[in-house]
């Protein structure tokens, strides 16, 4: 588990600083984000027909080798291998995909409208994603999650789950565990949350500190479906200490 705590690296401390410099206002050049792999453009909202922003090392969908042209819809399995990543959207909702990652679209039973999203499997990884009025489900290996539309950031190890509402409104559940069970009304990271499956009855969710996710990224990716982050974060945020509630 102690990997939930240790994705800071060099490279992402310097992108979101960027970010936070005003990378909105075009103060880093599209040179700057291409040369870190990981930006494909200055951030705006993508066009009809383009699913996916920017991308780093090697990211499949459905096994095959994604790049910038590659469309991304419900019923797809997006996979990233170790320190690669992918930011995409699919309709109404925008993701950052982590390094080591492996995430299902599921597409809605009896319907043929291929855009709407039914729910997000994490079969492990890590996953940044914001959306407004999509109700859908998230599912782990111990948790299953109602999201009202909201951006969140979820972490899954086949023995635990690391769930942060950001802002909007959840129902949390462990799998294993109906009793344990939380709604969780947030409006900038209030209460990220552990769930379990192996402790007692009505004890497998607890509460968790501030990890691994920035105000800057749920910002850039809001702006890839054309909104605005409810929360407004100063510049160098990014480097303040980590919340523990």
């Amino acid at each position: 588990m102690n990997r939930f705590d240790n994705y800071d690296d060099p490279r992402r401390r310097l992108l979101i600083q960027a970010l936070g410099a005003g990378l909105f206002t075009s103060a880093v050049t599209d040179a700057l984000a291409q040369g870190f792999s990981i930006f494909g453009s200055r951030p705006a909202k993508l066009p009809p027909g383009q699913s996916i922003y920017g991308l780093s090392g090697q990211v499949t969908v459905n096994d095959q080798i994604a790049n910038l042209q590659t469309l991304i819809k419900p019923g797809d399995t997006v996979q990233t291998a170790r320190n690669s990543e992918v930011v995409f959207v699919v309709n109404t909702h925008s993701m950052i995909l982590r390094g080591d990652s492996k995430l299902q679209i599921e597409a809605p039973e009896n319907t043929s409208a291929s855009a709407i999203i039914a729910g997000l499997r994490m079969v492990t990884g890590r996953l940044l994603s914001v959306s407004r009025n999509s109700p859908m489900k998230v599912s782990t290996s111990t948790s299953t999650i109602g999201i009202r539309g909201t951006g969140f950031y979820v972490e899954s190890d086949p023995e635990l789950t690391y769930f942060c509402t950001c802002y909007g409104v959840t129902e949390v559940q462990a799998t294993a565990d109906p009793t344990s069970a939380e709604t969780v009304a947030a409006t900038n990271h209030d209460k990220p949350l552990y769930i379990t499956s192996g402790a007692n009855s009505g004890s497998n969710i607890r509460r968790a500190g501030f990890v691994n996710h920035t105000d800057q990224e749920l910002s850039l990716i809001e702006t890839l479906v054309g909104r605005r982050s409810p929360i407004v974060f100063s510049r160098d945020g990014y480097n303040a200490p980590r919340r523990t509630y």
